[in-house]
């Protein structure tokens, strides 16, 4: 059409003629049976690519645990001892003792950290994870480790699913981003304790899932993960402050009605709601502090052991353990401000920063077993998010060398802290 028929003065392109196209030699008896075969074959391709994709978080996590198991086993028995002692040592044992006979049927023979026992000390343990190795047992009839140890397993898929949504759902991410911090999440330094008869998978499945609502502003479901959080270790503090902070800015913000004020009691419920129970057992508000100090020596004391700790570490450094520890600590520190600046600039939601601060800031403030400090941040898993989402953007020949290396690392070091190294654990 020319200008003069009032399009601007421009010629218009046109494209191809739908109806100008080559008609098809084939026969349309012959199209329309193939097109049938392939319409049947979908229905049952894509339910199985679906499957395949929802068990990933599944499947990574438990390839990198069984990496884990593998090198924990073959150290294990260079040691001189079995894999099955090893993964219900230390804690596991109270715990153990915790889920089969309760708080007032623990055996004679666990101690404090000096040997002693009085009927107060049990309550030094929470109870969540002791509760749920004791439903399992009930549920499946197996023995009372295997019943842990299949607790642990099914408490850590749980975490990972959680832990990949978080992927997905921080500014910047995706499902790749996710399952990238999967796989880190399963290869921390002390990610054996997973495999173990120890709490700390399944405090990481309710954390996970509490900021996952969190971030859905899903108030509720936020603060009753939270508050199940708190019934499995006192690190729930930090979920707390994360949920009590975000609802707290909606009210604010005068955001979402009344759901946020809901969340705020209902985070702190679990936690507060044992703190209490013992307080009420030992006869003082301050009883499970006072237990954790007086049978572990444990207390807050901002930092002033850690520091000592790495001070005299890296001056003579004594050992690999010791001097890692205090990189594993160094590294998170430097990963804490890294978060932090990318919540400065909006490529990392705050709430998320401020639950990895405090699990830090209660693991480098406190005094006790120094061995230990590894394992106590293996909940501040959101410190490995600005790590993911920049680890997914990589070639996939970087990515995949960096989680290769990782999951060895972390099963040697695993395995070295629990069978050759002394309260490390």
């Amino acid at each position: 059409m020319s200008a003069a028929g009032g399009d601007g003065g421009a010629e218009v392109v046109r494209g191809p003629d739908p109806l100008s196209a080559e008609v098809p030699t084939e026969p349309l008896g012959r199209i329309r049976a193939r097109r049938g075969a392939i319409s049947r074959a979908v229905p049952r391709a894509v339910p199985w690519a679906r499957v395949g994709r929802a068990l990933l978080p599944a499947a990574l996590f438990l390839g990198v645990r069984a990496v884990g198991i593998v090198v924990l086993a073959m150290v294990a028995t260079r040691q001189d001892t079995r894999l099955g002692e090893e993964l219900g040592s230390w804690d596991g044992q109270w715990f153990l003792g915790l889920a089969q006979g309760g708080y007032d049927g623990v055996p004679a023979g666990l101690t404090d950290a000096y040997g002693h026992r009085s009927g107060e000390t049990p309550l030094a343990f929470f109870p969540g994870y002791p509760a749920t190795v004791a439903v399992v047992r009930f549920l499946t009839g197996l023995p009372l480790l295997p019943a842990a140890l299949t607790a642990t397993t099914l408490a850590g898929i749980v975490a990972a699913y959680g832990v990949a949504r978080l992927g997905e759902l921080v500014p910047g991410g995706s499902r790749r981003a996710g399952l990238v911090l999967v796989v880190l999440f399963a290869s921390t330094p002390l990610a054996v304790v997973f495999s173990m008869a120890y709490s700390e998978a399944l405090f990481c499945a309710a954390a996970a899932w509490s900021l996952v609502f969190l971030l859905r502003r899903q108030w509720v479901a936020a603060g009753l993960a939270a508050a199940a959080a708190g019934l499995v270790r006192p690190t729930a503090a930090a979920l707390v402050a994360a949920v009590g902070l975000a609802a707290l800015a909606a009210v604010v913000a005068r955001r979402e009605g009344a759901r946020p004020w809901c969340a705020i009691p209902l985070a702190a419920a679990g936690l507060l709601g044992y703190l209490g129970y013992v307080a009420t057992r030992t006869g003082s508000l301050t009883g499970w502090f006072v237990l954790q100090q007086r049978g572990w020596d444990s207390r807050f004391d901002g930092g002033r052991a850690t520091a000592e700790f790495a001070a005299d570490a890296l001056a003579d450094a004594r050992s690999v353990m010791e001097v890692a520890t205090v990189g594993i600590l160094l590294g998170a520190i430097a990963l804490l401000a890294v978060s932090v600046a990318q919540a400065v600039h909006g490529r990392l939601p705050w709430p998320l920063v401020a639950y990895s601060a405090v699990v830090l800031l209660m693991d480098v403030g406190s005094n006790g077993l120094m061995g230990s400090k590894a394992r106590l941040l293996v909940p501040a898993f959101t410190l490995l998010l600005p790590v993911a989402v920049g680890l997914y953007r990589r070639r996939p020949g970087t990515r995949v060398a960096v989680l290769v290396a990782a999951v060895l690392v972390s099963a040697w070091f695993g395995a070295y802290a629990l069978a050759d190294w002394p309260y490390a654990i």
